[in-house]
C-alpha cells in the first residue's frame, strides 16, 4: 500500500501504540504533544489478554510480562460483614485463556516510546494542540503543521479535536499512589478491594517493577467524590488514614509509606462516545473516541486495540476512506458493548446510592456465582467478549 504522512496528536498509550505500528509499515509518523519531553502520567493498570496481544504485535509484550505482575483474580469484600461482592477469575475461561498483567504505567509508556522511536516515529514536544483542519494541526502559539495525509487524535478525554466542550467528569474519581509491595496478607496475583456500600472503596493491585532494577510495587487507590476533594485536602492526613484503616485495617503497611498528600494523584473520569471515529479529516482512537469509568480496567486495552485496528486497516486499503470505514467497522461493536457495561456497573461500585449497593450485594453478587455468569464475567474483564482480535484480523482479508 502507498506510504503516508501521519500526524499523531498525543503522546500517551494510544498515540505511541499507533506510532509504533504505523511507522513500522514505512509511513512517516510525527507525534505531537504539549509536554516538552514525553512523560507517563498515572499509576498502574491491568493489561488484559487482548491488550497483551497488541503489545506482542508491537514487540514489547514479553518485556512487559517480565516487569509486570500476573493478575489472575479480581476480588472484593464489603466492610463489616465481609460479604464477597466481586470475584472474577481468568481461570473460568480455561487453562489456556491467559491472565491479566498488573503494570506500572511508566513501564508501559517507556516500552511503547522506545518501540515508536525504533520504528522511525518522530516525537515533537512543546506543542499545545488547539485544532485540526485540512490535514494540519494548529497550536496555541499560532503555528500550524504542514499538511498530512492523516491526523490521528490520541489526546484523550479532554481532546479539543473530539469534544465541542469538555465532558463533565463522573461524580467519583480516585486517588492513586505507587507504593512498595508489602506482601502477605495481600494476594500477589489479585486486584483486591474493600467497600463501604458504594460510597467508599480502597484497593490494592500489584504492578510489578518500573524497571528491572527497581522494587516491586503496588497501585494503592481510594475512591473519592470530586465534591469532597477540597475537604480531603483541608483535613489532616491522619484523619484520612483513619478512614482507610477503618475500612481495611490490613492496609497499614501501605499507609505508613504515605507521608504527603502530593504522593496521591487524583484521577477523574468521564463517559462519552463520539457518533463516529472520523470527523473533519481526523481519526480518533482511545479516550478521544470512547471514554468511560475504568471499573473494568479497559481504557488502555481499548486504545491498544484501536491502534492495531487502524494500522491493519490502513495497510489493507489503498484509499483512505475505505481504510477508515474498515477501522470503524472492526471496533464499533466491541466499543459499544464495553461502554454499556461501564455505564451499568459503575454505580454499583462508585456512587452515593444505597440502592445500587444493595443491588450489587444481594442480586448481582449471588447471580455472579451461578453458571454461566462466572465465565461471562471473566470474558468481560479479559476483553474477549465480541472477539475484538478476530474482528481486527479480518481486516487483512479485505
Amino acid at each position: 500500500m502507498p506510504k503516508r504522512t501521519i500526524a499523531i496528536a498525543g503522546c500517551g498509550i494510544g498515540g505511541l501504540a499507533c506510532a509504533a505500528l504505523l511507522a513500522r509499515e514505512g509511513n512517516r509518523v510525527v507525534v505531537f504533544d504539549r509536554m516538552q519531553a514525553p512523560t507517563a502520567l498515572g499509576s498502574g493498570l491491568i493489561l488484559q489478554p487482548v491488550g497483551l496481544a497488541v503489545l506482542d504485535e508491537i514487540g514489547v509484550g514479553a518485556r512487559l510480562r517480565l516487569l509486570g505482575a500476573e493478575i489472575r483474580r479480581l476480588f472484593g469484600r464489603t466492610r463489616g460483614s465481609g460479604r464477597v461482592v466481586l470475584d472474577v477469575r481468568y481461570g473460568r475461561l480455561g487453562e489456556h485463556a491467559g491472565h491479566g498483567v498488573g503494570i506500572h504505567r511508566g513501564a508501559l509508556f517507556e516500552a511503547l516510546l522506545a518501540a515508536a522511536v525504533q520504528a522511525g516515529a518522530e516525537i515533537a514536544g512543546s506543542r499545545d494542540i488547539t485544532g485540526a483542519s485540512d490535514g494540519r494541526l494548529s497550536f496555541a502559539s499560532g503555528a500550524t503543521t504542514a499538511r498530512h495525509d492523516l491526523i490521528v487524535n490520541a489526546l484523550g478525554v479532554r481532546s479539543p479535536l473530539s469534544w465541542r466542550k469538555p465532558l463533565a467528569p463522573l461524580p467519583f474519581g480516585a486517588l492513586w499512589a505507587n507504593l512498595d509491595w508489602v506482601g502477605a496478607p495481600f494476594d500477589a496475583t489479585a486486584l483486591e478491594q474493600r467497600y463501604e456500600a458504594a460510597r467508599r472503596m480502597v484497593g490494592v493491585m500489584p504492578i510489578g517493577r518500573l524497571r528491572s532494577d527497581t522494587p516491586q510495587q503496588a497501585a494503592f487507590f481510594w475512591s473519592l467524590r470530586h465534591a469532597d476533594m477540597a475537604a480531603w485536602r483541608s483535613a489532616s492526613l491522619d484523619s484520612w488514614k483513619h478512614d482507610v484503616r477503618r475500612l481495611w485495617p490490613q492496609t497499614e503497611p501501605f499507609l505508613d509509606q504515605i507521608h504527603d498528600r502530593d504522593q496521591m494523584i487524583m484521577a477523574s473520569y468521564a463517559h462519552g462516545t463520539l457518533g463516529a471515529p472520523v470527523s473533519n479529516g481526523v481519526v480518533h482512537v482511545g479516550d478521544s473516541w470512547h471514554c468511560a469509568s475504568p471499573q473494568l480496567g479497559q481504557g488502555a486495552n481499548m486504545a491498544l486495540l484501536d491502534a492495531m485496528a487502524l494500522a491493519r486497516a490502513l495497510d489493507a486499503h489503498g484509499d483512505m476512506a475505505g481504510a477508515l470505514a474498515a477501522y470503524s467497522a472492526a471496533r464499533v461493536t466491541h466499543i459499544r458493548l464495553y461502554q454499556l457495561a461501564s455505564w451499568m456497573f459503575t454505580p454499583a461500585y462508585q456512587s452515593n446510592g444505597a440502592i445500587a449497593a444493595w443491588v450489587r450485594d444481594w442480586l448481582m453478587s449471588p447471580l455472579s456465582r451461578i453458571w454461566p455468569m462466572p465465565k461471562i464475567l471473566a470474558a468481560l474483564v479479559s476483553g474477549s467478549i465480541a472477539s475484538p482480535l478476530a474482528a481486527i484480523e479480518t481486516l487483512g482479508d479485505r
